[in-house]
């Protein structure tokens, strides 16, 4: 079994020792996040029958420890001097992104970075980004994404906690990144080496805080180097912060193995062949990209980077680069599809887009179809690489009216080919929940996509992982074509009167009304029921209607204890990824007080 030894360095490296047990000994910090045995990754001490038959052997030519560092390997050689990146005026080709990708891992090296030790970024998606998913690992370290939103206090909580000996910044982000560095004096806390990620001569010169550049620090490197691939596939490729909104952050620590088969799993699912062109409209430091950062080079794809998401600038790179294939919260979906005819171009063939995140409402859907995108519905968490599911789609669903088929789109559907199974199951007795439709149940996963565990959180990854299952949190149920169908968090149902009110589906209710731009549905506190639904909605431009009739018709389509009794217009608070934080919004409505 493996654990990541830290010693005072605060190098990660393996040792061997019982999963999910964590002890102190002199001068070390030992944490438990995954099993294997040994040198090798398969199984731990499971049985191992194959070594009984005679003339069987593993070795170097017939075991190679998983990892997505092969795929770019694979797309230098394969599609060499087809183009891999494009971003602005700038782009490269494969065999010059490979040869990039070397440079920064000989750099990293060259200053120290080794194996285990974990490399931060703070940047948007700029090509830099694209490249340490690559060279990071190269070098042997562990890569963490920080979410490009946050302010310096949050960043250097994370830096603190996932010790970080390096953190790349862009340009446009370093006063967040001098702020965190000044937190992290605070507590005496060594801060990381600062590497800037410049654009145009106008950006500031290399200083004493920010002693390297990138392209010049890149440029330190050799092509020569040779790769310090993972000894094990179970070994740390990154690490990703589920929220910045708390003083207790989660580290969720991928392998190369779940990074290397979530890669394809999310290839097939995306429907994405050989040299496909990548709209990047996901944020790379989200579940490294769906995935998709590996993804793109698997396939020998074109990257196209895009800095700032809009409506306008999306179409533009569609018309300019042909894309095939895109991806985004439905936030974005809804961006595009209330988006003004002026910044919409006709789009000369179906661009495939996948959607995740929370539920995308029916209705969003339906829009997007009828401006050429060809939707697919994800769902996963940071702790299941991203995707977990998607809702195959079904050939007799198009002989149903346009408006039942977005329904069955918006459900979750099945596991993908990564996962071993995902199941409603009741979280209290661990049993599966009749296939109805309306017994609600826990979505939980299990399989070779599922995080390592969380970082440096032995009691937390235990308690995810309980009844050898890992429990997401989401409430969900399961139709009797075996689909499932997410209703809400554990912590968003609301109960009133003791009846359980899934906000999701009054959201999608509110989403349904033409004046309705965004909607967000909480518990607000009563004395009488307990809770009641308070809706916070914001309108599409030039709209202009009241409380009362956005009440009056949700009391239309759904029963009416689960319309909500108070509504509140407003901007609706999102992180980077496009999920609106509904904490924010359960406060105001607990800060109202009782409406009875």
């Amino acid at each position: 079994m493996h654990r990541f030894l830290r010693s005072s360095s605060t190098r990660l490296v393996t040792t061997r020792t019982y999963l999910l047990h964590s002890f102190v000994v002199p001068s070390y910090r030992y944490f438990s996040l995954f099993a294997a045995d040994g040198d090798v990754d398969d199984g731990g001490d499971a049985p191992q029958p194959w070594k009984s038959m005679e003339g069987l052997r593993r070795c170097s030519a017939n075991h190679v420890p998983l990892s997505p560092i092969s795929f770019l390997e694979r797309a230098a050689k394969v599609y060499r001097d087809r183009t891999s990146l494009v971003y602005g005026c700038r782009n490269f080709t494969w065999n010059q992104t490979h040869q990039r990708c070397l440079k920064l891992a000989s750099a990293l090296s060259q200053i120290g970075i080794s194996r285990g030790d974990v490399v931060s970024t703070l940047a948007p998606n700029v090509p830099a980004m694209y490249e340490l998913h690559f060279a990071v690992p190269m070098a042997g370290a562990v890569l963490c994404t920080l979410n490009s939103r946050l302010d310096s206090a949050m960043v250097s909580v994370l830096l603190a906690h996932s010790e970080a000996k390096i953190l790349f910044v862009d340009h446009g982000l370093l006063e967040i990144a001098r702020g965190a560095f000044d937190h992290l004096a605070k507590t005496n806390t060594k801060p990381p080496i600062l590497v800037l990620i410049s654009e145009g001569d106008d950006d500031p010169s290399p200083t004493s805080i920010v002693p390297y550049e990138y392209e010049s620090f890149l440029e330190t490197g050799h092509i020569e180097f040779e790769i310090k691939r993972p000894k094990s596939e179970w070994d740390p490729i990154s690490v990703n912060y589920t929220s910045g909104t708390t003083s207790r952050p989660k580290g969720v620590v991928y392998s190369h193995r779940g990074a290397y088969l979530n890669t394809i799993a999310t290839l097939f699912l995306h429907g994405m062949q050989s040299m496909p062109v990548y709209l990047w409209t996901v944020p790379m430091f989200h579940c490294n990209g769906w995935c998709l950062t590996w993804g793109v080079a698997a396939q020998g794809g074109t990257n196209i980077c895009m800095k700032n998401v809009s409506p306008s600038k999306i179409f533009e790179n569609i018309a300019l680069h042909n894309v095939t294939h895109m991806g985004g919260a439905p936030t974005v979906l809804n961006m595009i599809v209330n988006s003004s005819v002026r910044e919409q171009k006709r789009i000369s063939s179906k661009v495939v887009i996948c959607t995740g995140g929370s539920p995308p409402p029916p209705q969003i859907l339906l829009k997007m179809e009828e401006l050429g995108f060809s939707v697919t519905h994800l769902y996963g968490l940071t702790e299941t690489y991203g995707p977990g599911t998607y809702c195959v789609l079904k050939p007799e669903w198009e002989s149903l009216p346009p408006e039942e088929q977005s329904k069955l789109k918006a459900r979750q559907g099945t596991q993908h080919l990564g996962l071993q199974d995902v199941d409603i199951l009741d979280p209290v007795t661990m049993e599966k929940v009749p296939a109805d439709g309306k017994t609600m149940g826990e979505v939980m996963f299990r399989g070779n996509t599922v995080m390592s565990g969380y970082f440096k959180d032995s009691k937390a990854t235990e308690e995810a992982f309980k009844g050898g299952w890992f429990h997401s949190g989401d409430l969900a149920v399961k139709h009797p074509d075996g689909y499932i169908e997410v209703k809400d968090r554990l912590k968003d149902i609301i109960i009133s009167g003791g009846e359980n009110i899934s906000t999701i589906q009054v959201e999608t209710v509110l989403y349904s009304h033409p004046a309705v731009l965004e909607a967000a549905v909480v518990a607000r506190p009563d004395n009488h029921w307990g809770q009641t639904p308070c809706a916070f909605v914001k309108l599409k431009e030039g709209f202009d209607i009241d409380a009362q009739e956005l009440i009056l018709f949700c009391r239309g389509h759904l029963p009416h204890y689960m319309a909500p009794k108070t509504v509140i217009f407003e901007e609706l608070p999102r992180t980077s990824t496009g999920k609106i934080q509904k904490y924010i919004l359960r406060e105001k409505a607990k800060a109202l007080g009782s409406l009875s």
